[in-house]
């Protein structure tokens, strides 16, 4: 029973580092609107030095975000996968699992 408190407990670490994956991968995403809203008024050749920057930092955000989604996702499924052998394993505790 231990076990599985330690494999939900870490499940929801992984769903933390999911939300926190996906927060970081929105970031870039608006401000790339913002940018793109408000383009009309500056001239793109005049604030190249501030934009190429401000994009490579958005760039790296988005790795940032599918990495921490993409490890969270397999991390789920990893302790998923778990679970169910645990409940094979174990046919009385599965009843109070679900």
């Amino acid at each position: 029973m231990n076990e599985v408190q330690l494999l939900l407990a870490e499940k929801r670490t992984s769903l933390a580092a999911l939300r926190t994956g996906i927060a970081v991968f929105a970031l870039p995403l608006t401000v790339m609107s913002v940018l793109i809203a408000t383009s009309k008024y500056y001239d793109f050749v005049h604030v190249m030095h501030l934009l190429l920057p401000l994009l490579s930092l958005c760039t790296a955000l988005v790795l940032l975000g599918s990495y921490l989604i993409t490890r969270s996702v397999i991390r789920i499924h990893r302790h998923d996968k778990h679970i169910s052998e645990i409940k094979r394993k174990h046919s009385t505790i599965a009843e109070f699992i679900d």
